[in-house]
Parts: C-alpha cells; structure tokens; sequence
C-alpha cells in the first residue's frame, strides 16, 4: 500500500528544500518517490496526509555510550575532564539488571527522538542484547585502552575476543583517546585496523590539559594518573599538541572519527587535511557543555571545509540523548543553516558509517525513517523550536 505525506517543508537532504513537497513511501518505510507540490498536483495525486513542520530523514548519532545511561543524573557538571572521568570511575559499577534497564530506556528515547542509526563506544558486551532487539541500528566501537606499553598485547587480545563475541552486530576496535593509550597499543590497534578495513573513533582534545600533556607533560592528567596508580615515567612530552602527536599513528587509509574537538585548532585541522584523508570531526556540543561548559570554534571548522558528523555522548555527561536537541544547540550559539546542521545530522554520520545506501537522506530505495521538526522563521530562516515527532 502507498501513502503520501506532506509538510511545510520536505528536506530530502540530498537537495534543497521542497515547499509543501510530497513523500510517497510504502508500509514499510521504504521511500518510492520525492515529489514536488506540482508534480503530485500533475500526477493528481490527492489523498496526501499533511503536516506543519518540515519533513526530514531520521538522525545519526555518531558518538554515544549507551552502557554509561545509568549514570544519568550523577555527575556534577562542568568539572574538566580529567574530574569527570574521576566521577566515572568511582560511580560506574551498577547491577547489570540495573544497567541493562537504563540502556533499554535510553534506546526506546532515542528511537523516539528520530534516531535511526548509533555509532556506541563499548567497554563491555552487556549491550549487545539491547542492541540485537532494537530498532535502531548499531555500530559498536569496542574500545581498547591502556596506557602502560608492555600490556598492549594482552589488551588488543582482550578486544579482539569482545568483538568477536558481539556478533553478528558490526564492531570495530578502536582507541579510547590519544592520553590512555600507548603506542604499542595504537600500533596494535592499527593492524588490526586496517586488517579488517573497519571504522576508528578517537576522543579528541576535548579537555586544554590534554594538549597541555603532549606538549609539556604537565597538567591535570598527571593528578588523573595518580588516581589511576599509573607510573607515567615512560612517557616523553612531544612538544606538539595532542592531534599532531597522535593522528601519523592511525591509517590515513580508514575512516576515522575525531570527536569533541572541543579544544581543536586551524593548525590542527589543516594537519588532520594535510596527513589523513579519511577525517570525519564529531560535534557532541551538549556533552562539552556539560563537562568543560566550552564548545569548539565552529567557524574553524566551517572554514575548513572539513566532514562534521553529531553526537549525544552518554547520560554520564549529557541530559537527553538527543540530536535534535545538539542542532538547536548549535543553531544558538552559531550562524548556521539548517541545511548545514541537516547534514551533519543526516548523511554525513551515515556515510561514515558505511550506511549511506539505506539512511541519510529522502531517496528512492531507502528507508531513512521520516521525522516531523517543529520550526519557526526568524528574519527568512528556519529556526528548530527542539519539538520533534518521528512518523517513520
């Protein structure tokens, strides 16, 4: 059965926006035909469901930690990074029954908010069973840490035997950022990389101490090392900020994702274009509210010219998972178009995932999921209100 549904806008994504445009989509989703106000007119077309709004296809997130959403609520905010990952590892340990049921709950949400796709950073395999039985799809980034090089080996061993038990859900190993992982441990993970020919995620400069720890080994870390029991006296300043310092060690080959970026610079970014063609940058604009009340220098990257992708980050450090809730975040703070903010919600987030085929846009063949924003027009621009209802 064919149903068509129309809006103020329809945003297909991969063109411009249609005025009162037309939909026609089959039981399942699956989009049939992106139409015009006149051509469904031409066509004669007249039982069309109509809806104030703009239609746009369903969200990818490309960084979350589904396993962190029973600390919702926990953490103090705005304590610097190296405070927050303190506050993480003190309050993390739950009962599964107890972790399981927030991950349920924060995956119903995220459907509900029009998120169709999760990139989800995992230390553990308790998520697989919320991920198997929902409806969003998954890529889980196992990550592989460990500081202290002559544990490398057994830590990669550790990930492989993750990954391979998260089947027959897609998974990569990944680092977890560039100050918890040696390079014994990123040369490990590279192989197995490009073995593969996964996807890698990386934190990236979120916190100014992570560069000042790469720079000049001083800084807030080495309180955070403390914590940990870790002697550091391997380790070397590089005297180059954290990007430069770690980025030569992953393939220029692969996909890569940067996220945060909160503390990234031009230098920075025109070493990222200059030695690594395959760079996605993750905006997670909330999250970097809510630890280090800071957001990146957008215009940086808009100037460069560079991929963006959005995500949520994790409950720990976020009060809704929400992309929608990451544009109208954005949109205050930055000039920025809709249809910017659109792809990076969109297609961007699903051709780094490999998924572009099926989401990301309004085309035939697809089924993106269709989702109903709530807007208003401010001096000739459509300005998100954050209401969202998903139809699809």
């Amino acid at each position: 059965m064919i149903s068509y549904i129309s809006a103020s806008y329809v945003y297909p994504v991969s063109s411009g926006p249609l005025k009162e445009g037309v939909i026609a989509l089959d039981s399942n989703g699956l989009i049939l035909e992106i139409l015009t106000a006149a051509e469904a007119q031409s066509k004669g077309i007249s039982d069309v469901k109509f809806y104030e709004g703009i239609l746009v296809p369903g969200f990818v997130n490309t960084h979350c930690h589904l396993e962190l959403s029973h600390l919702e609520g926990k953490i103090a905010k705005h304590t610097g990074l190296p405070g927050f990952v303190e506050q993480v590892i003190r309050q993390r340990q739950a009962d599964d029954a107890a972790v399981i049921d927030a991950m349920e709950t924060a995956d119903r949400k995220m459907y509900a908010q029009g998120i169709v796709a999760v990139g989800d950073i995992s230390n553990k395999l308790i998520s697989k069973e919320v991920k198997e039985i929902s409806g969003i799809y998954y890529h889980t980034f196992i990550e592989a840490m460990g500081f202290n090089p002559e544990k490398a080996s057994d830590i990669i061993e550790a990930a492989k035997i993750m990954k391979k038990a998260f089947r027959p859900l897609n998974a990569s190993i990944v680092p977890h950022a560039p100050y918890s992982v040696s390079d014994n441990l990123f040369k490990e993970i590279s192989r197995e990389a490009e073995e593969h020919q996964d996807l890698v995620s990386i934190h990236n400069q979120e916190t100014p101490e992570e560069n000042e720890f790469f720079e000049h080994k001083s800084g807030s870390f080495l309180k955070l090392y403390e914590f940990l029991g870790l002697n550091i006296d391997f380790f070397k300043a590089t005297g180059e900020t954290s990007l430069r310092s770690y980025l030569p060690k992953l393939s220029p080959a692969l996909k890569t994702l940067l996220v945060h970026n909160t503390f990234t610079s031009k230098s920075d970014l025109n070493f990222a274009k200059e030695n690594h063609r395959g760079v996605y940058w993750c905006l997670c604009p909330n999250a970097n509210l809510y630890i280090e009340n800071k957001l990146p220098e957008l215009p940086l990257f808009l100037a460069a010219g560079v991929k963006l992708t959005l995500g949520t980050d994790s409950l720990a450090s976020n009060d809704q998972l929400s992309i929608v809730a990451e544009m109208k975040t954005l949109q205050e703070h930055f000039k920025i178009s809709l249809a910017d903010l659109l792809n990076w919600a969109t297609i961007n987030g699903a051709e780094f995932l490999g998924i572009e085929d099926r989401f990301g846009s309004f085309s035939p063949g697809k089924t993106p999921g269709i989702n109903l924003l709530e807007f208003v027009d401010k001096d000739g621009e459509m300005w998100i209100t954050g209401k969202i209802k998903r139809l699809a």
